[in-house]
């Protein structure tokens, strides 16, 4: 059976095969990075991607600051806004996408139901709201 029909479960020590969109609703949309157990594929402290789905009016519960890490947010679908210090980027066609850098202060606002992917590096702790050292927001 090939792999693209198998559920998602860990193949081996290295490889894992499975949906973004079940994946995602597991971890707050996290699908990778340093809150994985060091034990799963997904587990990395270089990178850490998500899949992000949003409701139409969602938004960051308050803006990430002392930002450590460099963010890449490309849009899969809806129209989702970025606000930035002095700045709001307005996602709108599939494909938009925004990175910003190390020390740049981030929040977010999802204008429609929104799918988004996030990239960001290296993948370090702390950045969750409220954080009780689960995974990143």
């Amino acid at each position: 059976m090939p792999d693209r029909l198998l559920p998602s479960v860990a193949m081996s020590d290295s490889v894992y095969v499975g949906n973004a969109g079940k994946d995602a609703a597991l971890d707050r949309g996290w699908l990778l990075g340093h809150f994985k157990d060091v034990s799963d594929p997904r587990h990395s402290e270089d990178v850490e991607i998500k899949w992000g789905v949003h409701p139409p009016g969602d938004e960051r519960a308050q803006w990430v600051t002392g930002e450590e890490r460099t963010a890449l947010l490309v849009l899969i679908g809806g129209r989702f806004r970025v606000e930035l210090p002095g700045r709001s980027v307005l996602l709108a066609e599939q494909g938009d996408y925004v990175v910003w850098g190390k020390g740049v202060d981030h929040s977010w606002y999802a204008e429609e139901e929104s799918v988004v992917l996030t990239v960001r590096w290296p993948s370090v702790p702390g950045y969750k709201v409220g954080d009780d050292g689960g995974a990143p927001e």
